[in-house]
């Protein structure tokens, strides 16, 4: 039998975005720009910092166990597994657990997960954010540094298959209008399922994105923002994907959505993303662009033109200010050129 441990992070409960989102703790980067992070030279994992001089060690508030934390425990204990509620507040916290997930020691001295564990994670998550905390710690854990690149690594990734993970939404309303990842995938809610997912079901492989922010995305990112009365405002960037150039930057913006899954395929009532599939090996981007044109009695009128792309990478780089956005939930701002990569198949999730 399986060896299980229920993980929720330590936040204030009803913290918009909670662990994981700008500014907040356990393992979520700040919005701020982040170095690329990996394994070292001497096979050691960093901390990271934010831009502010934070580790990412910092400390949250306590919580006692949620309810369907609970309910999930009793289901796996009546299955005959052995169960231990965990209750993370810092990086180190997370890694003490993630580390349980460790596979046999490696000739070349790398850190690698262990595909025949006989130990099941299950993440307790109240957002996106957090769920993408953990595995933003699971990447940190088990990426290779490219100098210790080793040939057992397919050619199109950069890190191993990261160990399955069951997710257990803390939060029923996500499955409604503003669902969240686990709606978007079909995950089951119900604790009890979740225990059986964890138990019964088989690993679904799913597509990972990198950033040189040293950051993952799970669901996808939204740039751009609004005025105090709602109404987008303009910037410029220059977006590329592949060899794909959407704008020069010459032009203004209203939005670009980077996307793996389908949280971010509309921006009020325009269809930013068309289907956006989380396994298909590919980030569909779009960028939102206000065109003026002629009616033909001669009168101007603005049209909003979406112009798409689908590829292994995409960059943005902002010609002037800040640049806000939301990605898998988490505010910040994007003052440099950032990229994004696919790593195909690079975590996965239990399912039935």
């Amino acid at each position: 039998m399986y060896d299980v441990v229920l993980l929720t992070l330590g936040s204030e409960r009803d913290a918009p975005g909670g662990c994981g989102s700008g500014g907040a703790c356990c393992g979520g980067a700040t919005g701020a720009d982040t170095a690329p992070t990996s394994q070292t030279d001497t096979g050691q994992t960093d901390t990271g910092q934010t831009s502010a001089g934070q580790t990412d060690t910092e400390q949250c508030a306590t919580e006692r166990p949620r309810v369907p934390v609970l309910a999930c425990a009793d289901a796996l204990n009546a299955r005959g597994a052995r169960v231990e509620t965990v209750t993370a507040r810092s990086d180190a916290e997370i890694d003490a657990v993630l580390a349980r997930l460790d596979g046999p020691p490696r000739p070349d001295g790398l850190t690698w997960p262990d595909p025949d564990s006989k130990t099941r994670l299950v993440i307790a998550t109240a957002s996106d954010g957090q769920l993408r905390a953990v595995l933003r710690r699971l990447v940190k854990r088990y990426a290779p540094a490219p100098s210790k690149r080793p040939t057992d690594l397919p050619g199109n990734r950069t890190l191993p298959d990261l160990p399955p993970v069951a997710v257990l939404p803390l939060d029923p309303a996500r499955a409604g209008t503003h669902r969240d990842l686990a709606a978007q995938l079909g995950l089951p809610r119900d604790p009890a399922a979740v225990a059986a997912a964890v138990l019964d079901g088989t690993p679904r492989r799913l597509d990972l994105l990198r950033n040189d922010g040293g950051s993952v995305t799970l669901d996808g990112a939204l740039l751009g923002a609004a005025d105090g009365a709602g109404r987008p405002l303009h910037w410029r960037a220059r977006v590329e994907v592949d060899d794909t150039i959407l704008t020069d930057g010459a032009e203004p913006l209203l939005a670009c959505a980077v996307g793996n899954a389908g949280g971010y395929t509309t921006l009020d009532d325009v269809t930013l993303l068309t289907a956006p599939d989380p396994a298909d090996g590919q980030v569909e981007v779009a960028v939102a662009v206000p065109v003026v044109v002629r009616s033909a009695w001669g009168r101007k009128r603005v049209r909003l033109e979406v112009r798409r792309a689908r590829g292994r990478a995409v960059s943005v780089l902002p010609r002037e200010g800040k640049v806000p956005y939301l990605d898998d939930g988490v505010e910040g701002e994007l003052t440099r050129k950032r990229s994004w990569w696919i790593e195909p198949g690079a975590w996965a999730v239990w399912s039935i």
